[in-house]
């Protein structure tokens, strides 16, 4: 690898930065065939000649502009156009289909660059039918903050600022796509939410009408559950696997029922944890915080932890603070 060219009558560099572009080229010319032969043998290389892959960044940006189309107005720095609405959804709709188009298409073609992507169409086609719809069920997830959250006093509130709304909104796009059958794409959009609000949901997840997560951080809820509706969950609920079914060699099966079901009109309080795909929590029922549950409850049920002792006692009197020495 040459050094870089220096042109005639310019003048000479300081002697330290020399020192810095010969140790410099040194590392290049160890570090670059290393690195070119992992590509070769490990692969995880976005390669334009044999198939180009999603993008993070353009995913992102499409879940920006989804949330845009959803709550318009709410993720801008200048308001919606007064009279111009319909002008201004079809512009912003077309940006987002154009971009999830490209997207969905390297989606199918990961695993396999020549795969036809036939399919790519009718997944949009469908996704955007199901806007309204889903505006709709994000409409009463609002709702069931307000009406569960004390300390809401706005609708606005929660849209501007409750982390759980732009979770759950993602999550019911991303799901709708999964549906559909789109490949690894959902799953991104679900870890772009995740990123930003702590709250990690999997595309794979049925989530039922007036669903409402306080707080948020440390949420998990895993690929097969399915909740009802009006259920509330606080911040670090694990609904999780127990265990995964391997084949002969020891490797995990995909797929598989793995995760609880969570009846209507659930309560879950703060760090509870309940696993395994078999696990059903009845309607109606509580689940008190740091609850461990690996087994179904019947509805109407109320799960608590008693700790075996609390022991609460006096704090001693502080220790007067030594007289300084009026030496010093």
């Amino acid at each position: 690898m040459s050094a870089l060219p220096i042109e005639a009558g310019t003048p000479a560099l300081p002697r330290e930065t020399r020192r810095d572009a010969v140790w410099m080229r040194e590392v290049l010319e160890e570090t670059v065939p290393e690195l070119l032969h992992s590509y070769q043998r490990a692969g995880g290389l976005n390669h334009r000649e044999s198939h180009n892959l999603p993008s993070k960044r353009a995913v992102g940006q499409i879940c920006e502009g989804l949330l845009q189309i959803l709550f318009p107005g709410f993720h801008d720095d200048d308001v919606v156009p007064h009279g111009s609405l319909e002008e201004f959804t079809t512009r912003r709709l077309a940006t987002v289909v154009q971009a999830l188009i490209d997207q969905v298409r390297k989606s199918v073609r990961v695993g396999d660059p020549h795969k036809p992507t036939g399919k790519t169409p009718p997944i949009i086609r469908k996704f955007c039918r199901a806007l309204p719809e889903i505006r709709e069920l994000l409409r009463w997830d609002v709702e069931a903050a307000f009406d569960g959250d004390p300390a809401a006093l706005l609708r606005e509130e929660i849209i501007l600022s409750y982390p759980f709304i732009e979770a759950v909104a993602i999550q019911r796009l991303a799901h709708r796509l999964h549906v559909l059958g789109a490949p690894v794409l959902p799953r991104m959009m679900t870890e772009w939410a995740h990123n930003r609000t702590g709250i990690d949901i999997h595309p794979g997840a049925l989530l039922g009408t007036h669903f409402f997560i306080d707080h948020g951080t440390g949420i998990v809820i895993g690929e097969t559950c399915r909740i009802g509706n009006h259920v509330k969950i606080y911040h670090g609920v694990t609904l999780g696997a127990r265990s995964f079914v391997k084949d002969q060699s020891g490797h995990i099966i995909k797929g598989g029922k793995r995760h609880p079901d969570v009846g209507d009109h659930v309560t879950i309080y703060p760090n509870s944890t309940i696993l395994g795909g078999k696990t059903f929590i009845g309607s109606n029922s509580t689940i008190g915080a740091n609850v461990f549950l690996m087994h179904s409850i019947p509805a109407n049920s109320l799960v608590v932890y008693e700790e075996k002792q609390l022991t609460i006692r006096e704090k001693p009197e502080p220790k007067a603070p030594a007289d300084r020495d009026s030496s010093m």
